[in-house]
């Protein structure tokens, strides 16, 4: 099995209590999103060794949330953030130690307040869940 990472990859800067645990985790701009991946390791997996339905849905938001975020900032929008309010996934397969997940934000849609986001999970190319979500984006900070 090929354990070196895809075209594109280099590790993710953007760090969190939550994804701490199942670093190391890499990331793939573009200019309308960021591609989130990891190889998959006993860290994200069930008893079954297969990723935890829960690590999917954590991953596929964080991807959403900041390819929504790069496309605010392609809009020229400033925005103190996103917070997710409703989230979605439909698991349409499984994945095994050792393959490469890429959680892929598909469709984008930017509202004033609300945007909305569509993602593809893939475990070595092969779609394994897609997942759905909706977004507020939280006011930028007032200049002071």
């Amino acid at each position: 099995m090929d354990q070196a990472l895809p075209e594109g990859f280099s590790p993710h800067v953007r760090k969190s209590p939550l994804t701490d645990p199942w670093e190391p985790l890499y990331a793939k701009p573009g200019a309308d999103r960021l591609i989130l991946g990891v190889r998959v390791r006993p860290e994200h997996c069930n008893s079954r060794n297969m990723p935890h339905g829960g690590f999917l849905a954590a991953m596929a938001d964080n991807a959403m949330g900041l390819s929504l975020g790069v496309s605010l900032a392609g809009d020229g929008r400033e925005s103190a953030g996103l917070v997710t309010v409703s989230l979605t996934l439909d698991y349409l397969g499984s994945a095994k130690l050792g393959q490469w997940l890429e959680f892929d934000t598909d469709f984008v849609k930017l509202g004033r307040s609300i945007c909305f986001a569509e993602a593809t999970v893939r475990a070595d190319g092969q779609p394994i869940a897609r997942a759905r979500a909706t977004f507020k984006v939280q006011a930028a900070k007032a200049a002071a």
